[in-house]
């Protein structure tokens, strides 16, 4: 995967200082409790031992990850994007042509989501979906449920 990833620099040191909390906080605790199982003797029977290697294993796996993260990301300045679409930091103020009610994303980038704060990934089906599209415009995005029809109402840019 050679996919940029894009987002803010606050996303950027958000990813970065969760990167640094589990390199040099959570995993030497894990290493320090393999150690103390492994003084223990017998390793075959050690449910300490194994559950500490097991954990440093998913430890390293999320580690990982967030590595690739920060590999791929593409800082986006959102001072040079078009003010008049949908793009990369907006806040989007849509009607639901199928319900009615109005709902507002935020689209942000890797490591800023909150779902229940309505900050989407950027890289989202649903984002994807409103890119692009000035006020006044309609939108018809596929997701697993189906087709939801949307129409921008308003469209905000605001510092991250």
């Amino acid at each position: 995967m050679s996919d940029r990833i894009p987002m803010t620099r606050n996303g950027y040191d958000k990813i970065r200082a969760e990167l640094d909390r589990l390199d040099n906080e959570e995993m030497p605790k894990i290493v320090e409790r393999i150690a103390t199982a492994r003084a223990e003797g017998d390793l075959s029977e050690n449910a300490e031992y194994h559950g500490a290697r097991e954990s440093q294993g998913l430890l390293q796996a999320k580690i990982n990850i967030l590595k690739d993260k920060l590999a791929r990301a593409s800082i986006v300045d959102t001072s040079a994007l078009p003010k008049d679409e949908v793009a990369f930091g907006a806040t989007v103020v849509v009607r639901d042509l199928d319900f009615g009610d109005e709902e507002t994303f935020i689209l942000v980038g890797a490591g800023e989501e909150d779902y229940d704060a309505g900050k989407i990934n950027v890289t989202s089906p649903l984002a994807q979906g409103l890119v692009g599209k000035k006020v006044g415009e309609k939108a018809a995005i596929e997701v697993p449920a189906g087709t939801n029809n949307f129409e921008v109402l308003a469209i905000r840019y605001e510092e991250f």
